[in-house]
């Protein structure tokens, strides 16, 4: 593996395990009977979300995100292409995900998982590399905005699912 590809391993073991936890939250829950009636409310905090994860790559991309949280863990800078790509594909997922939560298709619900459980972590995880950083780490700035949607994404998934028992 090449020094840039290694930079993006931290990245994908922490997101790999969030992606296998929304995995498993769309596979074990069921549209809500009362979901028709709050979905509205999820996609548009969707939305808000997707509008606060832009401001959070901006400002690690304008910060040198890509460059900074490899380090942390002796690895070389992962590729700013795909960093970029990366991270624009993920948008572009998720605002589409909105659209088909919005038509009630339940395989939309994990895109929109990964995005909260994403947002969330980024609360916790971008002060915390502050800390570890001794002074600011990029992300910091937008991370409580994007945690605190985050919760509140999670909360309205929440509301329009439920656990899923099978067929009746």
């Amino acid at each position: 593996m090449t020094g840039g590809l290694l930079g993006i391993l931290p990245s994908v073991a922490i997101l790999g395990i969030a992606a296998l936890v929304a995995v498993f939250l769309t596979i074990g829950r069921a549209w809500a009977a009362e979901s028709q009636i709050r979905l509205p409310g999820a996609v548009h905090v969707a939305m808000v979300a997707v509008a606060c994860q832009v401001g959070r790559f901006t400002e690690e991309l304008l910060t040198g995100f890509h460059a900074r949280f490899p380090a942390l863990f002796g690895l070389a800078p992962m590729s700013l292409g795909f960093f970029v790509s990366f991270n624009v594909a993920w948008l572009v997922v998720w605002s589409l995900s909105a659209w088909g939560v919005a038509a009630h298709r339940r395989a939309a619900l994990f895109p929109l998982w990964f995005l909260g459980i994403g947002c969330a972590l980024n609360g916790v995880a971008h002060p915390a590399l502050s800390v570890l950083a001794g002074g600011y780490f990029p992300g910091l700035v937008t991370s409580p905005v994007v945690g605190l949607v985050g919760v509140v994404l999670l909360r309205r998934l929440l509301d329009v699912t439920q656990v899923d028992v099978g067929p009746a």
